[in-house]
Parts: structure tokens; C-alpha cells; sequence
């Protein structure tokens, strides 16, 4: 069976000072999606769909596309890449864009760009972040026994590995039960300390630093798609407004369905150690990480020999 992994790419990176997606970080200068696509072909992945914005192709194509077009996936077949464009043109036309507004909309809008390139199970990610092998296998063999409709899947991980010293960072904040996600809530502003603490600043309440949260480890069947075409357009019609700034969120988007019953989550767990890069003060600490990983064999020298 084909699985697709879709790497949400066009994010602005406005609070890490640049476009970390495309920031050299590994000892030999990889990007952290390289990491993922690496993970993602030895697991039994065969298929990469970027999300990027127009103007990235040419660039994506160079870093990654060109390399993965030579290569094959572990059944054989060869790798099958697909670039989808997040950017206005894909926004409805009953919605007025405001002149202001030049980011897009968030994750959910993200995700919806690529509905014409993914007809197979899929696991779709943040392009900056690093999952690890362990967490790939475990969704891949999650996905390919999906039923074709109301059911996902997700990889949870634990808030304390995941929060930045740096400044605030956003988090979906699960609710786990036998297995799987009872409810998910955005936390817009949480902020770790020096002594290991946590806080949401924006409910000024602290967190357990064993909370399980959603890093945009996602999984699905294309049945998601028309649900994330429907929440999209109402968060359109009711909340984006005059907002440039408003933002359509996975995490919220499946919480909704969550509440409403037309969807059903379980929660993986991984044994690897999430790690990204929010702000630019972390990059010291992620490339100390990948060092590591290549020294103790977890990848070879090289990514791409």
C-alpha cells in the first residue's frame, strides 16, 4: 500500500529570525525535513508531498526533490514526489483577504492545499521539527490499517520535551483515555523555566511537564479532507474577520471533531525524543542533538549516500 508524507514547508518562521525549514543544521549541513524524509522512506513510506510556497519549488526541488526522484521506496517502487502551493489563490471567494494580510492560514489551510496530490493514507508534519525512526514506523503501521473513513491517528509526546527556554512556544494539549485522543486545546503561550516548570501564560495556569501534546504528527485517510474543507470555510465565515493575523489550526479543527463525535484519534507513542527549532536560540542545541545521532549510528555519515 502507498503512504504518502506530507511536510507542511510555507510557514514564514517569524519567530526563529528566517526560514528555518531550509536552515542547514546537520553535521553535514541537512535540513531537518531531510531527517524526516530519511525516517520517513526505511519505515515503508513511498511517497513526499511538500506544502510550500510558490516561489520555495525551485529551491525544494534542488535540496530534496532532485534526490528522491533516485530513490526507491522499500517495496521497490520508486519515490514519488508532488510540490502543492499554500498561498491565497486556494482561499474561497466569498472570503475578502484583508490588503494587510501576507502569512497564510495556518495549518488546517495548509493541509487543505493538498487534497488534489493525496489519495492514499498519509502522515503530514511540521518541516522543522525532528520525530525520529521510532515514530514513523509506529504511524506507518497505524496508517496502513485505517479504516477509509472517521478515524485517525496521531504520535503524542510529552510537553517537558518539547517547550523552549527561548520564549513561548504553542502546543496542542492532549487528553488521553485507553489510547486515544478525548480532547485536544491550544495552548498559545506556554513557557518553560529554568527549574522545569511549565505555564500556559495565556490561561495563566501551569501544566504538567508530563502532558502529552500534539507536535503536528498527524495521520489520515483522504475521508479528512472534505471535514477540513467544511471547518475551514466556517472558521472563515465566523472568525478570521479582519484578523491577519487569524490562523485555521489542526489541533483545534480535530478537537472540534472530537466534540462532535464524527471523529475517533488513537495516540502513539514514541520511544525518540522530539527536538525543533522555534526560536534561533535553539539551533545551538538541535545541531549538538544530530551530531549525536550520527555518531552513535542512528543515521550514516551522510543522508543522501
Amino acid at each position: 500500500m502507498k503512504v504518502s508524507l506530507v511536510i507542511m514547508a510555507a510557514g514564514l518562521g517569524s519567530r526563529y529570525g528566517g526560514s528555518k525549514q531550509v536552515d542547514g543544521i546537520g553535521p553535514n549541513n541537512e535540513i531537518l525535513m531531510e531527517y524526516s524524509i530519511y525516517d520517513a522512506l526505511r519505515a515503508g513510506f513511498g511517497k513526499v508531498v511538500f506544502i510550500i510556497k510558490p516561489e520555495m519549488e525551485p529551491l525544494m526541488e534542488r535540496i530534496c526533490g532532485e534526490y528522491l526522484r533516485r530513490r526507491t521506496a522499500l517495496d521497490g517502487t520508486p519515490v514519488e514526489v508532488a510540490y502543492v502551493h499554500q498561498d491565497f489563490s486556494s482561499v474561497p471567494d466569498f472570503y475578502q483577504i484583508p490588503p494587510e494580510r501576507t502569512k497564510p492560514f495556518g495549518t488546517v489551510h495548509a493541509l487543505l492545499c493538498a487534497a488534489q496530490a493525496v489519495h492514499e493514507p498519509f502522515c503530514v508534519i511540521n518541516a522543522d521539527d525532528y520525530y525520529g525512526i521510532d515514530a514513523y514506523r509506529a504511524i506507518y503501521d497505524e496508517l496502513v490499517t485505517l479504516p477509509e473513513s472517521g478515524r485517525g491517528t496521531m504520535v503524542g509526546y510529552l510537553l517537558k520535551n518539547t517547550a523552549s527556554l527561548h520564549g513561548t512556544v504553542s502546543r496542542g494539549i492532549c487528553t488521553v483515555e485507553d489510547g486515544k485522543l478525548r480532547s485536544v486545546r491550544e495552548a498559545l503561550k506556554v513557557q518553560l523555566y529554568p527549574d522545569g516548570t511549565l505555564k500556559d501564560l495565556s490561561e495563566g495556569c501551569p501544566l504538567s511537564p508530563d502532558t502529552v501534546v500534539s507536535m503536528n504528527f498527524w495521520g489520515f485517510t483522504p475521508w479528512v479532507f472534505p471535514a477540513l474543507k467544511s471547518y475551514f470555510e466556517s472558521f472563515l465565515r465566523t472568525e478570521a474577520g479582519d484578523n491577519i493575523k487569524a490562523e485555521c489550526l489542526l489541533p483545534v479543527m480535530v478537537g472540534n471533531q472530537l466534540e462532535s463525535g464524527s471523529m475517533e484519534i488513537s495516540v502513539l507513542h514514541s520511544a525518540d525524543r522530539w527536538f525543533g527549532m522555534t526560536y534561533h536560540e535553539d539551533r545551538d542545541r538541535v545541531a549538538a542533538e544530530l551530531k549525536k545521532l550520527h555518531a552513535s549510528g542512528a543515521y550514516p555519515a551522510s543522508l543522501k549516500g
